[in-house]
């Protein structure tokens, strides 16, 4: 329960920012809303993971590896982004995820355009 505790509120926030801050734009990406574990698992637009994940670290925010959860790591999509909110502050948590979401408009925006 004590657990519980302090990582609820942290998924409880990633949802909320990914509701107000992606879910607007419509099918550029959704994202489990997991009752427990470590982990959010966010789908963007295929082809996108990796892009999204560079812009992230080219902002200073590090995620795991776009298909990290795929075997070899290797997601043919290129479109899964495993989130572990557990060890960021809620403030830092915040920042984040709102990069996280500019981040995912921005690799979708860049899609559209190549077309």
């Amino acid at each position: 329960k004590k657990h519980r505790a302090i990582l609820q509120p942290k998924f409880e926030l990633v949802q909320k920012v990914f509701s107000q801050e992606v879910e607007p734009y419509g099918p550029i990406a959704w994202w489990t809303k997991p009752n427990g574990g470590y982990f959010i698992s966010l789908y963007v637009q295929p082809g996108c993971a990796k892009r999204v994940v560079d812009l992230c670290k080219q902002a200073g925010v590090v995620l795991t590896g776009a298909g990290a959860a795929y075997p070899c790591g290797i997601d043919p999509d290129d479109h899964h982004i495993r989130i572990a909110p557990t060890f960021p502050s809620l403030e830092e948590l915040e920042t984040a995820s709102l990069l996280l979401s500019v981040c995912i408009r921005l690799a979708a925006v860049e899609k559209l355009l190549a077309r």
